[in-house]
């Protein structure tokens, strides 16, 4: 047969000129793919150069994800490759970024030794979709925020957002799965509430004293070279320090709104919600506030 009709070509000549196996071209010429282009006497199929031709477009549309149905619906023309793959594309971005999302809650799971249970709950957290995010913000920002007597702290409140975006990065799902968490925490938003109320000006009154203090980063930078030069916090280098950043302010005010944040881990917060934005978050401050904390009790009692 193949001396009689050399252009004519076996499914098994078909599968040695395109080095794909003969189930698969038999499958796809079941799926109208790569339809024969005739029958041999004893009814086997039978393809021809064109065919070739037709099984490498085949392959290289599903080597891109398509779907039989779809190489099938371009093959036909009744749509094109161009309108295929603008609509694949689009599915492509929805998978990675689902993909991302179950990296990053896989990656967290491993770097916490988690148990199934945390491990479902960071799945579901990781996944909820924007309008369930902005729920568990709402409702955490009126426990901690709401009804405070500050119209300033409530229009900066009222546009404070805390987003994971469209396409986050493994870190900042990561910070996003670890910020739920906190801010689910009934624990966590009393104490806040608590460090924000000492923070909160009285109506006709100034900023509380030690209000400034989580968001002045040379404050920060003072203790730091203190503490790097070995100051102790009871030392004079240490009351000279608190003479200069709070002069006459009542310091047992300032001691309190210091603890309170300590308390509240608003420090950690602070780097959490940098993180999930993306930005380049300051370093780590909890050891210089907890430091000034120590000072601020040794000068009380001298």
């Amino acid at each position: 047969m193949d001396d009689e009709q050399p252009d004519v070509l076996t499914i098994g000549r078909l599968a040695h000129r395109t080095g794909l196996p003969v189930r698969t071209l038999r499958f796809w010429s079941d799926e109208g793919a790569v339809p024969p282009v005739a029958r041999s006497a004893g009814g086997y199929r039978l393809y021809d150069a064109e065919s070739v031709a037709r099984v490498e477009l085949v392959r290289t549309l599903r080597e891109l994800g398509l779907g039989l149905d779809d190489v099938c619906r371009v093959l036909s023309g009744r749509t094109t490759v161009a309108e295929v793959a603008d609509a694949h594309v689009t599915a492509l971005d929805a998978q990675i970024r689902s993909l991302k999302v179950s990296r990053a809650v896989l990656s967290t799971v491993a770097k916490r030794g988690s148990t199934v249970e945390e491990t479902t709950l960071m799945n579901r957290l990781a996944r909820l979709s924007a309008a369930e995010r902005k729920q568990i913000i709402d409702e955490f920002k009126e426990d901690v925020f709401g009804g405070l007597d500050d119209p300033r702290l409530r229009d900066r409140i009222r546009t404070y957002s805390i987003e994971l975006p469209d396409d986050p990065t493994p870190e900042q799902v990561d910070a996003w799965i670890e910020l739920a968490e906190l801010v689910r925490d009934p624990g966590f938003r009393a104490r806040l509430r608590t460090w924000t109320e000492l923070n909160t000006p009285v109506p006709g009154q100034g900023h509380p004293p030690g209000a400034s203090i989580w968001w002045a980063r040379q404050i920060v930078q003072t203790v730091a070279e203190i503490r790097k030069g070995g100051g102790p916090p009871e030392g004079p280098a240490a009351a000279e320090v608190l003479s200069e950043l709070f002069g006459d302010a009542d310091r047992a005010a300032v001691l309190r709104s210091l603890e309170a944040g300590i308390e509240a881990g608003a420090e950690h917060y602070r780097r959490l919600v940098a993180r999930l934005r993306g930005q380049d978050s300051s370093p780590d401050a909890t050891e210089e506030l907890e430091w000034l904390a120590r000072a601020l009790r040794a000068a009380d009692q001298t």
